[in-house]
Order: C-alpha cells, then sequence, then structure tokens
C-alpha cells in the first residue's frame, strides 16, 4: 500500500478558547461551558485551567460546581462555535479535499496528493497552524503520521498547542515508551487490567504473550497489539463519502446511574440530529452503541418507518435501545454512543413529509430551534419525557 501523509487537527479547548478570544479577560480563569451556577446540566467543554480541577466534558455541571466553585460557568453559544469552527474547515480545505470531521472542532486531513502542490504533510501541517492562529486567533493541536492512529495520538502528545510528527520508520521507538492507555481502547479500567499483567507501557504490551492476552481481552486483543504496532489502514471519509453520522463519548469512570445515562445519551441524540440537518442528510437506522467495563461492545439497532433528521425521533429510538433493548440490568458502562445511517438524499424523502403531519411538524420545529440557536447561542433545547428517576 502506498505509504498515506495524514494529519490530526484538534483545536485546543474548542468552546472555551472561543469565549476567551471573544472576551480576553476571561484569560487564565477557568472556564467552564456548558450546565448553569445552579448546578443543572452536564459540561460541553473545560478550559485547560478549569481541567486542573479535574473538570471534563460530560461531568454533572454540579460536580464541577463543587470542584471549582470559582469557576466562570457560561451557556455554550453555538452559532458562534459554528461560525469559528467554519473558517477553520475553510482552511483545512483550501489544502486538501480529503477531510473527515471528528467533531466541530477536530478532523483528519489525508494530505497524501496535496504535497506536490504544498509541500511535505510536515510543511502543511505547520502552515495550517500558522493560518489557524494568524487568522482565527485560536490554537491548534496538529500530529503528522502516516495513519489516522499515529496522527491522532502525535496530536495529543504536547497539548496544547503542540505539532509532533511520527515517522513511519520511528513509530514501533516513538510507541514503545508511552503508557499503555495512549492506544484507543484503553481506558481506565483496561489500563488496571494491564497493569495487573505487568504491561504499563505499549512495549510492554507487544512483548506481553499473546494467549494472556487473549484470555484477558478476547478479540480486542488483536485490535490493540495492531495499533501498538502502529498499524491502521483505516482511510479519510470526507462527510459527503460518509455510510454514516454519528458522536460517542468514553467516560472518565464509568456511569451506572440510569438518569445521568440517560441526560449524556439525549445530549448526543440531538448533536447528531443537528449535524444531519447541516448537512442536508437523513436517515432510517438508528444504532446505540455501548461499552462495559469489561470492555465488551454491545450494538442494538431500529430502523424506523421513514428516514429522518428530528430530534425527537432519534433520541426516542436512542432511547428504546438503552431501556429496552440493550439488557443492561444496571450494569455500568464505559462508553455510550448513537450513530445514524441508511441515508437517503434530502429531496427523495420530501414528499413524505406532506403525508406525515406530525413528522413534518417535528421537523420545521426543529429547523426553527436551530435558527433560534444559531442566531442567539444554543439557548434552547428540545423537550423530551422525563428521564428515569429525575425529580422533573
Amino acid at each position: 500500500m502506498t505509504a498515506r501523509a495524514i494529519l490530526h487537527v484538534d483545536m485546543d479547548a474548542f468552546y472555551a478558547a472561543v469565549e476567551v478570544l471573544d472576551e480576553p479577560r476571561l484569560a487564565g480563569q477557568p472556564v467552564i461551558v456548558g450546565g448553569t451556577p445552579e448546578g443543572r446540566g452536564v459540561v460541553a467543554a473545560a478550559s485547560y485551567e478549569a481541567r486542573r480541577y479535574g473538570i471534563r466534558s460530560a461531568m454533572p455541571a454540579a460536580q464541577a460546581i463543587q470542584r471549582c466553585p470559582h469557576g466562570v460557568f457560561l451557556r455554550p453559544r453555538m452559532a458562534r462555535y459554528v461560525e469559528v469552527s467554519e473558517r477553520i474547515f475553510a482552511i483545512m480545505r483550501e489544502y486538501t479535499p480529503l477531510v473527515e470531521p471528528l467533531s466541530i472542532d477536530e478532523a483528519f486531513l489525508d494530505v497524501t496528493g496535496s504535497e506536490r502542490l504544498f509541500g511535505s504533510a510536515e510543511t502543511i501541517g505547520r502552515a495550517l497552524k500558522q493560518r489557524i492562529r494568524d487568522e482565527v486567533g485560536l490554537t491548534a493541536s496538529v500530529g503528522v503520521a502516516a495513519n489516522k492512529f499515529l496522527a491522532k495520538l502525535a496530536s495529543e502528545l504536547e497539548k496544547p498547542d503542540g505539532f509532533v510528527v511520527i515517522r513511519a520508520d520511528e513509530a514501533r521507538e516513538r510507541l514503545a515508551g508511552l503508557p499503555v492507555g495512549k492506544l484507543w481502547g484503553v481506558g481506565k479500567v483496561t489500563e488496571r487490567e494491564l497493569h495487573g499483567l505487568g504491561v504499563h507501557s505499549i512495549g510492554d504490551l507487544v512483548r506481553a504473550p499473546r494467549a494472556v492476552l487473549d484470555r484477558c481481552f478476547g478479540d480486542h486483543a488483536a485490535h490493540l497489539l495492531e495499533l501498538a504496532a502502529g498499524r491502521d489502514e483505516r482511510p479519510v471519509v470526507p462527510v459527503h463519502e460518509a455510510k454514516s453520522l454519528g458522536n460517542e463519548i468514553t467516560f472518565a469512570e464509568d456511569i451506572a446511574d440510569a438518569s445521568e445515562l440517560c441526560g449524556i445519551l439525549d445530549l448526543l441524540a440531538e448533536k447528531v440530529a443537528w449535524r444531519l440537518r447541516r448537512h442536508g442528510l437523513r436517515g432510517r437506522t438508528v444504532t446505540l452503541k455501548a461499552r462495559y467495563p469489561d470492555f465488551s461492545t454491545h450494538t442494538r439497532s431500529r430502523t424506523l418507518p421513514q428516514s429522518t433528521q428530528s430530534t425527537t425521533a432519534i433520541r426516542a429510538a436512542a432511547r428504546e435501545l438503552l431501556e429496552r433493548q440493550l439488557g443492561r440490568r444496571g450494569r455500568p458502562l464505559r462508553l455510550i454512543g448513537v450513530t445514524v445511517s441508511q441515508f437517503d438524499e434530502t429531496a427523495a424523502v420530501q414528499g413524505q413529509l406532506f403525508g406525515d403531519p406530525t413528522r413534518a411538524r417535528e421537523e420545521a420545529l426543529d429547523r426553527i430551534v436551530d435558527r433560534i440557536n444559531e442566531r442567539f447561542g444554543k439557548v434552547l433545547r428540545r423537550g423530551g419525557p422525563p428521564r428515569p428517576d429525575s425529580p422533573e
């Protein structure tokens, strides 16, 4: 296979950084975006100053307040974040059409075919990073490597404002000394289990007896060993070529509380629906992904009668999959995700809307909420059924 040149661009504490950009007096303060000073909601993002207090994304706001009572809590302004994000992605696409957004502030770029025009991948990465600083006013951490795993790893090594290149001939050596927790799919629980086997570094994992790894981690052992060897063959896939669109989150600590899980699931469903609408996509199949502390991963899917981009429809399907199909029985989860697939072209389903007044009304309301949020910030959310054990 021809060697590829991959960049991973990750904006540093993006939401919080935009708030500081717009209000410089906040510089150096613990800025927490999401939740309210009364302790409702969950944290969407935290500045690096706030992270020193252990505040992280998806943490309940009440817990964040306990850890950092003097923090600056701000409501998200999605319209502003989208505006800044679009400027950043426009810069990326000047270097290559092969841009795969992972979120509003993170993307992979395949610049293999751009090197003859713009120079080496390292040159492109440095130029991109400098332009984001000069033209947008924000810092990005950039990783350069021959595949997606190594590029993402590289971008994380020197955050914030980092720039790291991992060359193919040095990948094994660079990986060997890193903590095993740097591998994708190794969270705190798996890391503790690996430590119990005497595996503390990625090099230790490579040297560990394969039979022991297979016994402890099953099929996941092969995946970990591929990454430990610096191998990852996944291509960069632009949005218009994607077969699905989703969001997932890995928790810093396992979560068993049904109400908390439903709250996070609702936010993921809302984000997926919003992204579908932004890209003019509708999908029929909603998939729930859930990972347990033993790293077993389960998916449950539901195919809807008609394709949708409705927050209400996607959230309801995701809720049903979590509460009735997953069979969790109170077990804690370490990861949860929502994905929508089986896309239909928007034009092909327009006629269906007129045969279903309820569906048409829901999608019209979504568009109204989107317009309000884009104009005034994230001031509205679509209401849903009460969460389990919720006081509301």
